[in-house]
């Protein structure tokens, strides 16, 4: 089967989800969302501003916080942190689809994105850090970049603070502080 008819194949299946209240409350989910057929042609300036403006409501109306995204020519990576017990993340990424679709069109998201709920192994600093690390290196690995930090559509998203970026020399320690004071605040 070739890549471009497994793609479609897999557009169609119907991924497995954990229940509900998996992706709700303090949950750390990677999220993964391919283009059917893995189109490309989306990808500019101009979607990457909207897309931004399209996240951050999402994540503000759903509880959630974006360590880091990173937006691929025929994909999006992200991983998100609930910061409240009222948070979830699958409503977040339901809002987030619905209002990116025109903005893709020609070229469609697959039926749903792939996820992969942290578990308790994977939620030391150090492990999220990587993880967060290896989304960033998606352009890098692809051959789009020489280095993360020179690849134009990958960042944060964490409201109330829009001096974040990745790049910051002390990113991680700020978004820890961050983090704790959204999740203690919002209980």
């Amino acid at each position: 089967m070739t890549t471009r008819a497994a793609d479609s194949v897999t557009a169609l299946r119907h991924l497995p989800r954990l229940d509900r209240a998996y992706y709700q409350g303090l949950a750390i989910v990677d999220w993964h969302m391919s283009m059917v057929d893995r189109a490309t042609g989306w990808l500019t300036s101009g979607f990457h501003t909207r897309f931004r403006e399209i996240l951050l409501h999402s994540v503000c109306r759903y509880l959630v916080i974006c360590p880091v995204y990173c937006l691929m020519p025929d994909h999006m990576h992200f991983l998100w942190f609930g910061v409240s017990s009222k948070s979830d993340q699958r409503l977040a990424m339901s809002f987030l689809r619905k209002h990116l679709r025109p903005l893709l069109s020609p070229a469609q998201l697959q039926k749903q994105p792939y996820d992969h709920v942290l578990q308790e192994t994977e939620l030391e600093q150090g492990a999220l850090e990587a993880k967060a690390n290896y989304i960033l290196q998606n352009p890098v690995r692809a051959g789009l970049a020489l280095d993360a930090s020179g690849y134009e559509f990958r960042d944060c998203m964490i409201p109330g603070y829009p001096e974040m970026t990745v790049t910051m020399p002390d990113f991680w320690e700020r978004f820890w502080r961050i983090h704790t004071f959204l999740s203690e605040r919002k209980k």
